[in-house]
């Protein structure tokens, strides 16, 4: 295949589905079947994605956070030898909070083509039925497991815009607890397991949201949006009627 930079390979970064194989777009598809290697963060899943849609015989590369440096220059010689190579995530569009950038920076510098094949985010999923006011947003992804979160919520919480994270099930009432003090008056919506068997999505007081959630199985990660304006706008109308 010709490219812009000659006869080297493209990176196509590919969006996967969420969990619901039958979101894999046409072209995803295509993509995969066409290419010579697939990066991928969990070879096992991938393979289980591949093998749903009859693509056999391709080559895995294991890209993640532990071995990205290895795994750029495995990439960065496929792509000289002319090979496509596809990076995918374990769900969703690669690299939004997931493994990828150095990947996409190291190649952009060297020249190589890089293209994408939009399809599922969890991101845009959530939103797309989100109840807040979501036409403007900050993206805020995982917060830092621990220096620093303190201090990145005190700069969140200061946004008159809504907020969204993502969360693990594993980490989730912690936040929840840290939101107290961020974001005690906030309105949240909390979004998991999309596209899945156990989907859920709710809407409510930060209170009654954790209540819930803390006396039931927690499974599934976790897209939280929070709209620190409620709080604001609350405390503008509590220092109007101050004045009357």
């Amino acid at each position: 295949m010709q490219h812009e930079t000659g006869n080297t390979g493209c990176l196509y970064v590919v969006a996967t589905p969420l969990g619901n194989l039958e979101d894999i777009t046409l072209r995803a598809v295509k993509t995969l079947q066409n290419a010579g290697a697939i990066a991928c963060e969990d070879t096992r899943r991938a393979s289980i994605l591949l093998k749903h849609f009859d693509i056999i015989g391709k080559k895995l590369i294991s890209y993640h956070n532990y071995n990205e440096a290895r795994a750029v220059l495995q990439i960065t010689r496929l792509l000289e030898e002319g090979v496509d190579v596809c990076l995918t995530t374990d769900a969703g569009t690669p690299i939004i909070s997931d493994p990828g950038y150095s990947l996409i920076h190291a190649l952009r510098e060297k020249g190589f083509p890089v293209i994408p094949i939009p399809g599922p985010s969890a991101l845009t999923a959530a939103l797309s039925v989100c109840p807040l006011p979501v036409n403007n947003f900050f993206f805020a992804g995982f917060l830092p497991h621990k220096k620093g979160r303190k201090s990145r919520l005190a700069f969140l919480s200061s946004l008159n815009t809504p907020v969204v994270f993502y969360e693990s099930p594993h980490r989730i009432i912690k936040l929840l607890d840290e939101f107290k003090e961020a974001f005690p008056d906030s309105e949240l919506f909390i979004a998991r397991e999309m596209t899945k068997i156990h989907e859920e999505y709710r809407t409510g007081t930060l209170d009654a949201l954790r209540e819930r959630l803390e006396h039931e199985t927690i499974r599934g990660e976790f897209v939280v949006v929070v709209n620190p304006a409620c709080k604001k706008n609350k405390k503008t109308e509590q220092d109007n009627a101050d004045h009357y």
